[in-house]
Parts: C-alpha cells; structure tokens; sequence
C-alpha cells in the first residue's frame, strides 16, 4: 500500500499569484520524492504541468486545510518566497518541501505527477493531532471527492465524524468541520477545481 502524506500544495497560477490546495501525495519514507495524483481539472494540475515546480507543506492547522478544500479563505495564509522555486511557501507550516516536477503521466483521469525534493525547510514541530483534527482531515478530504460519491454515504460519514468533533473539537476544529459541512451541504456538482 501507498504511504499518503496529507498537507497542503502551493502552485503559481497563470498570473502570478498562488494557488492552495489540500493535497496528499504519495511519498517513500525518507521524503526525497513525492507522487502527486490531482484530477485533470484541478488548478494544482494546471499548474504543476504549466510551471513544473510546487511546495508541498506539512501543517497542523485544520482550518487552513478546511479553507484550501473548499477555496473560501476568511484571510490569505501568509506566504514568502520560496527558495529555489518561482512561487511561495506558507510561514506557518512545520515543514516544507519544495519541488520539481520529474515526470507527468496524464493519460487517465487523475494523473500521475513524479517530482524531486529541491529544499527542505522546517518551521516548528507539529502541534499534534486529536481525534476532531483527524476528522476535519477526513472531512476535508471527502469534500474534494464529492463529484464521485453518493450522497446518502456523504451524509453517513458527515454524522459519524460530527460525533467526533462533538466529542473532542476546541474553537478551530469546530470552525473547520462547520466551514466543510457547509460546503458539502452547498454543494452544485462540479468537478474538483483544488
């Protein structure tokens, strides 16, 4: 089975400006290369085929990861430039990772992107995870995958990872899993745009 690293994406859009996504990459266990898999219609895609460069970012901030899933940031994260790529990291990630694409396979619906590790940058040790962070992540994923499942299941998993946040969330765990229930629950059909 795959290892999936669960984070957050920094592309540079057409124009300039950046683009921030959830994304979880496949990566081997020392972190020298990653897998990205984002579907054709993505921005991530767009510009990782366009540019050929990203940073991926380790966090632990659950709202920024709710934020990047459904596009709706209350405040843009505060960014730097990054180092040996065109385009920007995130000042309160733990880690980043900035890369270059190695190699593109776009011949099925979600491609297959290779990368190499340029830089590494560590900005603090993780917070940590409790059981509502967990589930905001799962949440967050499920929201970019709601074009390819059922509605009925959708809501199940929605009940199920409520309990837990009901259970173990503080102020920004509960702000995340609202600002995700609420997108889904708005949801209009359209294909992943992350």
């Amino acid at each position: 089975m795959p290892l999936i690293l669960e984070g957050v994406v920094s592309t540079q859009n057409e124009d300039g400006s950046p683009n921030i996504s959830p994304m979880g990459p496949i990566v081997d266990r020392e972190l020298t290369k990653f897998q990205f898999r984002p579907f054709h219609t993505s921005r991530t895609y767009q510009n990782l085929k366009r540019n050929g460069a990203g940073v991926f970012h380790v966090v632990d901030d659950v709202l920024l990861l709710a934020q990047a899933a459904t596009h709706q940031f209350s405040n843009a994260p505060e960014t730097t430039p990054a180092e040996t790529i065109e385009g920007v990291r995130l000042l309160d990630a733990c880690r980043w990772y900035e890369f270059e694409v190695t190699s593109i396979d776009d011949s099925s619906e979600r491609t297959s992107i290779e990368t190499r590790i340029l830089h590494v940058g560590e900005n603090r040790q993780v917070w940590g995870f409790n059981r509502a962070k967990h589930a905001v992540l799962e949440l967050a994923v499920l929201s970019t995958r709601l074009f390819m499942i059922d509605g009925a299941e959708i809501a199940r998993e929605v009940d199920r990872l409520a309990t837990i946040v009901d259970k173990t969330a503080g102020d920004q765990e509960r702000e995340a899993f609202d600002l995700l229930r609420e997108y889904i629950a708005n949801y209009d059909g359209a294909s992943p745009q992350n």
